[in-house]
């Protein structure tokens, strides 16, 4: 096994790491739309869609894969009622259509509406 780490995604803000890589797999922790830069999220469903999009890519890159080696996908949502604005955005990023599950969390860390986590290939 071998830890993924990037500076060009949030850090993790727990006991627990970016990613791993094992037996040619990819796996993407979380990622929220926290800015890597600044550590704050954007305002409202579109604009943190996009960051989080763009993390899960820095960690797939990081690791030697791409969104079009993405598997699955768990999306995670603070409101369903942002399913098809989040949909739209993540369809810009994760155009081969992997697998995916979208579910409604009671509540997201800090206040966040979104998160995704990601299985690709290597």
């Amino acid at each position: 096994m071998k830890v993924i780490s990037t500076t060009k995604a949030p850090g993790a803000i727990g006991p627990y790491s970016q990613g791993y890589i094992s037996n040619g797999l990819v796996f993407v922790s979380g990622q929220t739309p926290f800015d890597p830069e600044t550590g704050v999220a954007p305002e409202g469903i579109t604009a943190q869609a996009e960051n989080s999009c763009k993390n899960v890519g820095a960690i797939l890159e990081a690791a030697g894969s791409s969104y079009e080696k993405v598997i699955k996908t768990t999306c995670f949502l603070a409101d369903m009622k942002d399913f098809k604005a989040f949909n739209e955005v993540y369809a810009k990023y994760f155009v081969s259509k992997p697998a995916r599950s979208c579910v409604a969390a009671r509540e997201l860390p800090a206040g966040i509406l979104c998160e995704i986590e990601a299985i690709a290939e290597e």
